[in-house]
């Protein structure tokens, strides 16, 4: 068999792409199919009193208007409980497929309304009244933990999901000796991915034969099949979970969200065919966020700008829920010697609830946030010293002599294969959690 290495392969995607002829989640159609639209939370934190659905269900073409308690009957979980690989216990954290009862960031869903058409859908959902009794809310990760700071949520006694500390080296002894010491506190703010397609799902149950087949635009269909199994108590042979093209994702599309358990109950809960397509507006509202990260760092370094060490405090905030194992702030803080021989690291990181939209991985998933951070600290030790920016950063590169290089810590990402092929086991959730040592607050 001739080697691909080096060979020009030609890409069998291109050809239907390059002429229009894509077929993604909006051009599926099914007969007669409902579409959905979201009653969606205007305020950060709220208490759920009652929904009235009399003015939007008196629209003609307007089928039904549910909440978690509707669908609850083909639900296995009223929750979105899922495994956390890394220990870190989210219990409290998951998401719901509609709010239960409250509400704790703006655009959280609280009923899903079904009618002819989307437009007529979303009609409806403006005239859904939902009577809201509004709570304090949080909004700065750095002020969540604080003492007294209103609760994300009711159920929470913290909003600290999660402390730990990633460290390697004598931190200690790299400070003590250091010929400079510099600090930087460093604010990378909130950002998003926003594809030329937003999110969206069709799901069909055949009660004849109680089948159900999801069409996703999503980057994980294994995942979202494993989801829906687990939530909504399916026999594996009897779910299908179909992806067509996908018009962009950078990592929000490979969420398990709450519109996709409530559009998929519905359909089965109602035994009719369900078509979800987000809005512009609800991406910026519902579809996962990045960052929000506060670092507060010290580097030390020889007379020569060598490194020696750094050690700080990363607090992460996490928005209202967890959409998937909280990963990104160990990514940070343990990836912060990039390219570079540092000798020692100490970073004592705070994943922080706030009532705002979740966040997980967006294009890097928590490794450009530690290279930023990194670099900040190398520029200000060169402007400190008068080094050139480039001088400084080649007296401290791995050099060629110490490839492959074998760091003192193990990272998430060298050891991500070796997770993703058996996250499942005892032994692989065991070296997870040494690697990850979490403690909760809540």
């Amino acid at each position: 068999m001739p080697s691909l290495i080096g060979a020009r392969v030609p890409r069998l995607e291109d050809g239907p792409l390059l002429i229009g002829k894509g077929r993604y989640i909006d051009d599926i159609t099914l007969p007669g199919v409902w579409h959905a639209a979201f009653v969606r939370s205007p305020h950060p934190h709220a208490a759920v009193r009652g929904v009235s659905a009399d003015a939007a269900l008196a629209l003609s073409g307007v089928h039904a208007v549910l909440t978690l308690d509707d669908l609850a009957p083909v639900m296995a979980k009223r929750r979105m409980l899922r495994h956390s690989n890394s220990g870190t216990p989210l219990d409290r954290y998951w998401s719901f497929a509609l709010a239960d009862g409250e509400v704790s960031y703006v655009g959280e869903a609280v009923a899903i309304v079904l009618a002819s058409s989307r437009y007529l859908a979303e009609d409806a959902a403006a005239l859904v009244e939902v009577d809201y009794d509004v709570l304090p809310a949080v909004s700065d990760c750095r002020q969540s933990g604080a003492p007294g700071a209103p609760a994300v949520r009711r159920e929470l006694n913290s909003n600290i999901a999660a402390t730990y500390k990633v460290a390697f080296g004598d931190v200690d002894a790299a400070f003590s000796k250091a010929a400079h010491v510099f600090h930087e506190d460093i604010w990378q703010h909130r950002g998003a991915a926003h594809p030329i397609e937003g999110r969206g799902l069709i799901a069909e149950w055949r009660g004849e034969n109680e089948t159900m087949t999801v069409w996703a635009s999503t980057q994980k269909a294994h995942d979202l099949f494993q989801s829906l199994t687990s939530l909504l108590d399916f026999d594996e042979s009897r779910l299908r979970v179909a992806t067509p093209d996908v018009g962009g994702g950078f990592g929000p599309k490979l969420c398990v969200y709450p519109e996709d358990i409530a559009v998929v109950a519905a359909a089965k809960r109602l035994n009719h065919p369900i078509k979800w397509i987000e809005d512009r507006r609800e991406h910026f509202t519902n579809a996962a966020q990045e960052r929000d990260q506060y670092w507060s760092l010290d580097i030390a370094v020889a007379a020569d700008g060598k490194l020696l060490g750094v050690r700080g405090r990363l607090i992460h905030d996490l928005g209202a829920y967890a959409l998937q194992d909280v990963n990104i702030p160990f990514n940070s803080a343990s990836m912060m010697s990039g390219p570079y021989m540092l000798p020692a690291l100490s970073m004592e990181v705070s994943v922080a609830a706030t009532n705002k939209t979740p966040v997980s991985s967006v294009r890097g998933a928590g490794y450009p946030q530690a290279a930023f951070a990194m670099e900040r600290l190398m520029d200000r030790v060169a402007r400190e010293l008068r080094l050139d920016r480039a001088e400084l950063r080649s007296r401290n590169l791995i050099p060629a002599s110490k490839m492959p290089y074998n760091p003192s810590f193990l990272y998430r990402s060298t050891a991500s294969g070796f997770f993703q092929r058996a996250a499942s086991t005892t032994t692989a959730r065991r070296r997870l959690s040494e690697l990850m040592p979490i403690t909760s607050e809540t």
